[in-house]
Formats: structure tokens, C-alpha cells, sequence
């Protein structure tokens, strides 16, 4: 791989957290019910290991969770630092650190749309929801069971997340890498 390719690369890594950054920017629609509201990021969190692959996808995605961790405000409503992440959404958040990883490992030969998105919700909305969903349990003191219905709600926005993300990935990654 030339330096030239691995500068691109980092571009775009660099490109994406700041994606992912603006996605927090637009406020997070509380649901009431559980203390999760319904937001963007994860949408750009599916797009890094879409269009970046495994490697440059989670190093953008690290950096993300690194610039929480260390108090920048970057989180839907204007949320960081390490209290956030231990927080009630600090599942979600912290699986984030996979989602790319296996976004990208499992749609890095398909070239089907279909079979990225399949792939895109299996990691990006299922895996991100359960581990969400473990954290919560934990965290808020609730029954598993409990914690794991109250996620169904977020699984319809989120497959339309997941959905937009594939179809954005399906038609950048030609242009992003020729």
C-alpha cells in the first residue's frame, strides 16, 4: 500500500469523525420512557465501516470515543466526557469501538447492496442495540428482559439509519476509491 493511499485513508478517517461530530449536532428526540434518546452518530458510526473498512473505520471511530472520553461536547445534546461514557448510553456508545470492525470486515467483499445492508443492520443496529441494552440493564438497575424491549423501540429508526448508510456507502465507495 503507497503512503499516498494511507494519506487518503486517514483523510477520510479524519473526514468522518467530523461527520459524526456535525450527526451530534442535530438534537437528540427523547423518548421518555428509558433514558436513551433516538439519534444520528451511529449512522456515521455505520458509514466509517462502510466506506473505510475495518482499520481506518474503527480509527475513526476510536478517535470519536477518545474526544468524548476527554470532555469535548460531541455527543447528541451537547454531551462528553468519562461520566457520559459510563452513563446509561455507555453501551451504545462503547460498542461503537466494534461496529466498524465488523461492519467492515463482513461487507468487505459484497458488493450487493442487499447483502451490505444486511450486514449494516446485523452489526450496526442489532450488535450496537443488545450491547446497548446489557449496559442499560446494568447500569439503570433493570431487568434484562426489560432493558431488551425497551430497545425495540429504536430498531425501526434505526433500520432506516442503517439503510441510508448502506445506500450512501453503495454509492461513495466507487467514487471514494477509484
Amino acid at each position: 500500500m503507497t503512503s499516498r493511499n494511507n494519506l487518503k485513508k486517514l483523510i477520510l478517517a479524519a473526514l468522518l469523525v467530523a461527520i459524526i461530530i456535525v450527526l451530534g449536532l442535530l438534537p437528540g428526540i427523547p423518548l421518555g420512557i428509558i433514558p436513551v434518546p433516538i439519534i444520528f452518530q451511529n449512522m456515521g458510526i455505520m458509514l466509517a465501516g462502510l466506506l473505510l473498512g475495518p482499520r481506518y473505520g474503527s480509527l475513526a471511530t476510536v478517535t470519536f470515543v477518545l474526544l468524548v472520553a476527554l470532555g469535548f461536547p460531541f455527543l447528541s445534546g451537547g454531551n462528553g466526557g468519562m461520566a457520559t461514557l459510563l452513563g446509561p448510553t455507555g453501551g451504545y456508545i462503547l460498542s461503537w469501538l466494534l461496529v466498524p470492525i465488523f461492519i467492515g470486515w463482513f461487507t468487505r467483499q459484497k458488493t450487493s447492496f442487499w447483502l451490505t445492508f444486511i450486514g449494516t443492520w446485523l452489526w450496526g443496529v442489532l450488535f450496537a442495540d443488545i450491547c446497548g441494552s446489557l449496559w442499560l440493564a446494568y447500569q439503570s438497575h433493570l431487568n434484562l428482559g426489560v432493558a431488551l424491549a425497551s430497545n425495540l423501540i429504536f430498531i425501526p429508526g434505526d433500520t432506516i439509519k442503517a439503510l441510508l448508510a448502506s445506500l450512501l456507502a453503495h454509492k461513495l465507495k466507487p467514487v471514494i476509491w477509484r
